[in-house]
């Protein structure tokens, strides 16, 4: 038996089986959902065929209570398959590892929710981004007000890039109250919540199949225990605690990291396929080619290598147990994005025809750098913590 989980020792070889058969899958229809802006309905069911919707959700509800290293596992291969279909999970797979860390909801609302999850398909995504505030992790109150009657909470609002929005069950949405001071939290918002209403706008270069549209809330009506986490101002003003935190990071960077990879292996085959007629030999036997994708494996290796040593230190509580996650999240992203470009580069035209997966794969890579935190947040952070003067002896 495994003794961080309770679960069968090979139960993480037995999900990732899982998750590239999945993979595989995706890929056949990633195209075309990229093209059309369409839902991948069918990939989420799936994933509950499968199993894998649930690995965050404790054991004691019927999920796996699955390490970081496992989810970050699972993640890429998706990722690689379908890159919006891994970022829909990615939301879902981290709202339940904060929820399970945490246990500050009502204990009835979060068990319901997790035997759901278990039981079907009742994805929990996060609702933030708004059109005036931007992103709240820089700051500011939000404009989402809940107002406090005698049938419930009646929410106004706009929130924006609401992922997975055609298909989520439940928005943990970040909000205040109308009250003054106001309090400032969280709003479990089912999608059927009267006065609730998704806005199709998502028109987006890349991640074109994650639903990310907006949402409007027109005096949503909420029962009043649905205001699931309300605090002061104050009490959030550290910011998520730094394994939460190095949670969401690495799930991102895993992510992307499975694009690039899933790049590089197109490419692997394009040029041992690609034959010039003057050359007669394949592409991948000329120098160049064998040089630039070295620098692309070397990009690729440094990132594997960041994400999961990190993942294991997090999981274990040892080194530095996701401080430096943050800085792994800048590393991975720019190394992606980077190989996507060299592999661009020695494509010409072909890699940016629609018929070949490697320009869809840059745009997707694209929007690894939109996910909090970005990039100058990141490297501002370090060079504060840098630069602080030696603790007084």
């Amino acid at each position: 038996m495994s003794t961080t989980t309770g679960l069968p020792a090979n139960i993480d070889d037995e999900l990732l089986a899982r998750a590239a058969a999945l993979s595989a899958d995706f890929t056949s229809r990633a195209a075309q959902h990229d093209r059309d802006a369409s839902f991948p309905f069918e990939n989420f069911d799936a994933l509950r065929d499968a199993g894998l919707l649930n690995l965050t959700i404790p054991i004691e509800f019927g999920g796996l209570s699955a390490s970081l290293t496992t989810v970050c596992r699972v993640i890429e291969a998706i990722g690689g398959g379908d890159p919006s279909t891994a970022l829909v999970l990615s939301m879902h797979y981290l709202g339940h590892a904060t929820l399970a860390r945490e246990r500050r909801w009502d204990p009835d609302i979060y068990e319901r929710m997790c035997h759901e999850s278990v039981q079907g398909i009742a994805l929990l995504a996060p609702l933030r981004v708004e059109p005036e505030l931007g992103t709240p992790a820089r700051g500011g109150l939000p404009e989402t007000v809940a107002t406090r009657c005698t049938d419930g909470w009646h929410l106004t609002g706009h929130k924006i890039y609401a992922t997975g929005s055609p298909i989520v069950r439940y928005f943990n949405t970040w909000g205040r109250t109308a009250d003054d001071p106001p309090l400032l939290g969280r709003f479990l918002v089912p999608r059927d919540a009267p006065g609730m209403r998704v806005v199709e706008t998502w028109d987006h270069l890349g991640m074109r199949a994650s639903g990310s549209h907006d949402i409007l809330f027109e005096d949503a009506l909420l029962p009043l225990e649905y205001a699931v986490d309300l605090r002061p101002p104050a009490a959030w003003a550290g910011g998520q605690d730094r394994s939460t935190a190095g949670w969401n990071e690495l799930v991102i960077s895993s992510l992307y990291h499975g694009v690039a990879a899933a790049a590089r292996d197109w490419l692997v085959q394009y040029l041992n396929e690609r034959v010039p007629s003057n050359l007669g030999a394949p592409l991948a036997s000329l120098p160049r080619f064998q040089a630039a994708m070295g620098e692309i494996q070397a990009l690729l290796y440094a990132s594997e290598r960041l994400i999961y040593t990190c993942a294991a230190d997090i999981d274990s509580g040892s080194g530095d147990s996701g401080r430096q996650a943050p800085i792994v999240k800048y590393h991975t992203t720019t190394n992606g994005i980077r190989a996507v470009d060299i592999m661009l580069s020695l494509t010409g035209n072909p890699g940016l025809m629609r018929r070949h997966p490697l320009e869809r794969y840059h745009r997707d890579i694209l929007c690894s750098r939109i996910h909090t935190p970005q990039d100058d947040t990141i490297l501002l952070n370090a060079g504060k913590a840098a630069l602080a003067p030696p603790p007084q002896q």
